[in-house]
């Protein structure tokens, strides 16, 4: 063999093994670097993380911290509210309607957006300085002995010992409450003026009237209100009802705009991960894996399933989707390979993935959410007219 064809075959060998190699290297880069990562689209302003600590109040921190975005978007600043001001306002009504339905309602922690917005029609607000709830000395919340007395007394009154419902019992529910979070403060004094806490709702300029609830579920007549079945709605509020397209357009709309939302859901699915921080619906998914190939498996990016309205409503149907907790979504992001979700506040403090946010992907998001809650400026124009908002 001549040396020019013994160098060419050389250098033949040389580019194939370069080749093979930088294939290699390339495809063990891919799958050191195939982490999911999130590039933001739209994000709104917002009060630093809080923790609900051992309170079942995810709904009052989700909506308080969804009035503090709002405050920031109107230009007044940054507050700091109290949520346990409105928890305080919000058991006696709890207690007077198990009550009234003789022990056949449910009472508990939970709640929804439109209880805090109830609350301040109401009661007014107050900022966290002036009511802390904290009266068993502890550092952080702990309502678990509170709720069972409650419970208690309330079963003792329901029992009629005394062959009626008596007369005081009201206000000797209301000292318990005095006990446990502190009494309803008639003035205070916040940065050199004195407000009572119905003055001080005012001058914030939150307007509740200006807020809407939406959900989406075929089993209730769609372009109408309907009352959610839920546990957590006690009140027995109505919804406003949009097909599946139409109400995730209502969010997306919303967060584009520069308003957030106050989100109502699901978070027991096996696919959503505080610690990861993220929730997703995977297109093919695991019969039985432990929690740390989950952890792994949420760590990448990965296809989803479509969530259409049928689907949407069996899950709510058969317990699937549950109503059991409340967050605050405050923007829009997409992953590397395109796939959107939101970016959401929870109120489980700091000390977990992306300093206590949570992205729940657009397929998570429509099969998970029970409802949510918006400015009405921000509802597009068709569906306000459907409905006659004004």
């Amino acid at each position: 063999m001549k040396l020019s064809a013994i160098r060419l075959s050389l250098i033949s060998v040389l580019l194939v093994t370069a080749l093979v190699l930088n294939a290699q290297n390339k495809k063990k880069g891919a799958k050191e670097d195939n982490t999911i990562k999130f590039e933001t689209l739209t994000k709104v302003k917002t009060s630093p993380v809080k923790s609900q600590a051992r309170t079942g109040t995810c709904w009052d921190y989700a909506t308080t911290s969804f009035i503090e975005s709002e405050l920031l978007r109107m230009g007044k600043g940054e507050f700091d509210l109290s949520e346990m001001y409105t928890v305080r306002n919000t058991y006696p009504r709890k207690a007077l309607k198990f009550i009234r339905f003789h022990g056949a309602f449910t009472f508990g922690q939970g709640g929804q957006a439109h209880d805090v917005f109830d609350t301040w029609r109401k009661f007014g607000m107050v900022p966290e300085e002036a009511y802390t709830g904290l009266k068993l000395g502890l550092p952080t919340h702990n309502h678990s002995e509170m709720v069972s007395v409650l419970q208690g007394y309330l079963t003792t009154v329901k029992a009629r010992k005394s062959g009626i419902i008596t007369p005081v019992w009201q206000k000797a529910y209301d000292a318990l409450l005095d006990v446990y979070l502190g009494e309803n403060p008639e003035s205070f004094d916040y940065k050199g003026v004195n407000y009572t806490p119905v003055s001080f709702a005012k001058q914030l300029g939150i307007n509740p009237d200006d807020y809407i609830e939406f959900t989406s579920y075929a089993l209730y007549p769609m372009w109408e209100k309907c009352i959610i079945e839920v546990p957590d709605n006690w009140s027995l509020e109505e919804y406003y009802n949009v097909p599946l397209d139409d109400f995730m357009n209502i969010m997306y709309n919303s967060l584009e705009e520069g308003y957030s939302i106050a989100w109502d859901g699901d978070v027991s699915d096996k696919y959503l991960s505080f610690h990861v921080g993220v929730a997703i619906v995977p297109e093919v998914e695991y019969s039985d894996a432990s929690k740390e190939t989950i952890k792994d498996f949420l760590n990448r990016p990965q296809d989803e399933k479509f969530i259409d309205q049928k689907t949407r409503d069996q899950a709510f149907i058969d317990y699937t989707t549950t109503d059991d907790h409340l967050m605050h979504i405050t923007g829009v992001a997409k992953d590397q390979n395109g796939h959107k979700y939101f970016l959401t506040k929870n109120s489980h403090g700091t000390d977990r993935a992306y300093g206590g946010y949570l992205y729940m992907s657009d397929s998570f998001v429509r099969l998970r959410t029970i409802a949510v809650l918006v400015h009405k400026d921000v509802i597009p124009s068709k569906i306000k007219t459907k409905f006659g908002i004004k």
